[in-house]
């Protein structure tokens, strides 16, 4: 049983390297960036959605904080003139409004929220995208060369990450003004 499993999965390993080789990277590469583009696109547009619900939310919200202010001043015409029933209708509509202004805030916030961390994956995605045409500049400029050409799998080579952190950047920074101070 245990050589049939093995055989089996050998079967699929030179299957998948077939595979592998039939699929063109440079292909694949481009359809992943046009679907990255796409993918930002379809965020700037939900950003710009959500900017306009917040300025509707906004406008709402002012609408309903002057409206607080005028029942506040028919209150105190209504306990100036006595007339207990009138303000009891209008304080009713005054916690109403209060509370309508409350959900509002805390939708308006949970917006916030959401636009800032879409603004920062958008960022993210963008940087990633620019690395990706990178690579697929460098990639289509190279051509597609056979890993026993140059010893260089293309796919392993695609996968390595070429940005640089701030540790490499100081490090590379100090050597360069030491160089020149020596000069």
């Amino acid at each position: 049983m245990a050589l049939i499993t093995r055989i089996s999965r050998l079967f699929k390993a030179d299957f998948h390297a077939v595979l592998d080789q039939i699929e063109e990277p440079e292909q694949l590469l481009k359809q992943a960036i046009r679907e990255m583009e796409d993918d930002l696109v379809a965020t700037e547009q939900n950003l710009k959605v959500c900017a306009h619900e917040q300025a509707i939310l906004a406008s709402r919200r002012d609408e309903i904080e002057g409206s607080l202010a005028e029942i506040d001043e028919e209150l105190d015409l209504c306990f100036a003139s006595k007339k207990t029933d009138l303000a009891k209708t209008l304080v009713r509509k005054k916690l109403e409004a209060q509370r309508l202004l409350k959900c509002l805030k805390s939708k308006q916030a949970a917006n916030d929220n959401f636009v800032a961390g879409q603004q920062a994956n958008l960022v993210e995605n963008r940087a990633t995208l620019d690395g990706l045409k990178q690579k697929a500049e460098i990639f289509s400029q190279r051509g597609p060369q056979t890993s026993g050409a140059t010893g260089i799998d293309d796919a392993a080579w695609l996968k390595n990450d070429t940005r640089v952190n701030d540790d490499e950047v100081e490090v590379a920074f100090l050597r360069e003004k030491n160089q020149r101070s020596v000069s």
